[in-house]
C-alpha cells in the first residue's frame, strides 16, 4: 500500500502525518529521520489495526506539487 505522507517543516524540525490513518504521526529534527520514523510509524500504525480487527483504510489521498511565479 502507498500512502500520502504530509510533511510540515516546524521550529525545532519536521513532523509528518497521514490524511488516510488518523493519529498516524511522527515527528524529529530532520527530514531524513522524519521519514524513517513516519514509515515504522504507518507499520505500527497498520499492525495494531489489523490486532484489534479493525479496516485498513485504502489510501485515498493524493499530494501533489503546484509551481506558481513568485
Amino acid at each position: 500500500m502507498r500512502y500520502a505522507v504530509i510533511y510540515e517543516q516546524t521550529a525545532t524540525g519536521y513532523s509528518a502525518y497521514v490524511p488516510d490513518l488518523p493519529g498516524c504521526v511522527a515527528a524529529a529534527s530532520t527530514l531524513d529521520e522524519t521519514k524513517l520514523l513516519m514509515r515504522e510509524a504507518i507499520q505500527f500504525h497498520l499492525e495494531c489495526m489489523r490486532e484489534y480487527g479493525e479496516r485498513i483504510p485504502e489510501p485515498t489521498t493524493v499530494a501533489d506539487e503546484v509551481e506558481v511565479p513568485a
